[in-house]
């Protein structure tokens, strides 16, 4: 596996993700993934808002932003995972180069752009999926949609996916679309949040609903959101998307990368965040920033993440960091 992780890095970084995820595809249709990766130790089930987990690990959004590979991660041991971030209409992202790895700080830093291939591609794809874990759904909006109409582009979504999503997360804290982040400013995330609730209670959707956050906000607009997120009757927070603070990160050989960073410079941010609102008992906290060690894995679960995602130590390390996390 090391050696096959070594060649992967020799590739440009979306290539390497494109030909790393469709390996795993193969070695699922050719019944080899449990023999390869094995996870019957991994079963250390949660039940949440009437849903259960069989561990509380899982694949953050971003990885499969389409659906494609439903069936090969879950084939992995996860205790749940989370496609997207999906839009309504198609669209390609931004101009490439939009991914670069930073292999010694176990980081990334994108600026993807919700490349997807729409909501109702994805819809097809869940509906076709033999995972029968627990899958949930993050929406997002069109990059040249504005005002009314981004927060049209989230109903249309819900609508679409709430029929086949065990929980839906709501992405207002991608970097990487232009005014995503004024989401969070109370005059914005008031009307969303309202469409989103009033769109739930006309479709009787039983499943959680998440708002993933921007660990770059504020202490006040935080404590502003959570108490909105609440108001609506919404369950719980995602804590948290990347971060476009360069704090923790050397970029002598890069420059001015600009873009989303995640990976273990991400970890002590997110943490920070995921502190302010620990004591929110009745929302359900997912983490997610940093996740590469059995000790990041229970520190996040300290600061009261119920559920946990991974992403870049994935990338990094492939489908042994599950094992190396819940084993």
């Amino acid at each position: 596996m090391s050696i096959l992780l070594s060649c992967l890095r020799l590739l440009p970084p979306e290539l390497a993700h494109s030909v790393a995820l469709n390996a795993l595809k193969l070695l699922y249709q050719l019944n080899l993934s449990q023999l390869l990766f094995p996870h019957k130790n991994f079963q250390q089930e949660v039940t949440l808002k009437n849903l259960t987990f069989k561990n509380r690990l899982g694949i953050a959004a971003g990885l499969d932003k389409n659906g494609d590979f439903i069936d090969a991660l879950g084939s992995l041991g996860f205790g749940f995972i989370e496609v997207g971030t999906i839009t309504p209409l198609p669209q390609t992202g931004n101009p490439k180069p939009r991914v670069f790895r930073f292999p010694s700080q176990n980081a990334i830093i994108n600026r993807l752009g919700f490349n997807n291939k729409g909501v109702d591609y994805l819809v097809e794809k869940i509906k076709k999926r033999k995972f029968q874990g627990i899958l949930g759904v993050n929406i997002g909006s069109n990059k040249d949609s504005e005002g009314q109409k981004r927060i049209q582009d989230y109903v249309d979504c819900f609508k679409k996916v709430a029929p086949h999503a065990d929980y839906i997360s709501v992405n207002i804290s991608s970097p990487n679309t232009p005014n995503l982040r004024a989401l969070h400013s109370q005059e914005n995330f008031f009307p969303l949040f309202r469409a989103l609730s009033e769109t739930a209670e006309t479709l009787a959707y039983q499943g959680p609903i998440f708002i993933k956050l921007s660990p770059d906000e504020k202490d006040e607009t935080i404590q502003s959101l959570v108490m909105a997120i609440k108001q609506f009757h919404f369950d719980g927070v995602i804590v948290s998307n990347t971060t476009i603070n360069r704090e923790n990160i050397s970029l002598k050989k890069n420059g001015d990368v600009k873009g989303g960073l995640s990976g273990e410079p991400l970890f002590n941010q997110s943490n920070k965040m995921l502190d302010i609102i620990k004591n929110e008992k009745e929302l359900i906290k997912i983490g997610v920033g940093g996740v590469f060690t059995k000790n990041d894995f229970a520190e996040k679960q300290r600061l009261g993440a119920s559920l946990v995602q991974i992403y870049t130590s994935f990338i990094y390390e492939g489908p042994q960091i599950i094992k190396k996390l819940l084993h």
